[in-house]
């Protein structure tokens, strides 16, 4: 059975994907990279989550319900990390497949006016 989506069962980055797109501050091409960021932390998240069961997998005194709460709060912390800091490199290429291309044009034209060729 399918759960509709509403306000009540977003999680905290869908709500702020969704608010991205109405932030009149950003440009559209930040609003596509953050969007890309997004998706990274996404992949990290999925990425981490299997990659820390074994750290979780013993039973340190804690029941399954907190280990669970605290493997995801690791793993959510982690991928966010990750994904701000840019070095994963995921993101990046997201930025450039989702970019549409008349996007992509002014963005080459800017950083060419930006960083003349020094010669």
């Amino acid at each position: 059975m399918a759960v509709p989506i509403n306000m009540q069962t977003m999680s905290a980055n869908h709500l702020a994907v969704e608010q991205l797109a109405q932030n009149r501050q950003l440009t559209e091409p930040q609003k596509v990279g953050e969007v890309a960021r997004h998706f990274e932390a996404i992949l990290l998240r999925q990425f981490l989550s299997e990659a820390t069961k074994p750290m979780f997998s013993s039973n340190e005194g804690m029941n399954a319900a907190q280990r669970g709460v605290y493997q995801d709060m690791i793993v959510n912390t982690l991928a966010d990390t990750i994904s701000r800091t840019g070095e994963f490199g995921l993101s990046q290429a997201f930025r450039q497949q989702l970019m549409p291309r008349h996007l992509t044009d002014e963005l080459k034209k800017a950083e060419a006016v930006e960083t003349p060729d020094e010669k």
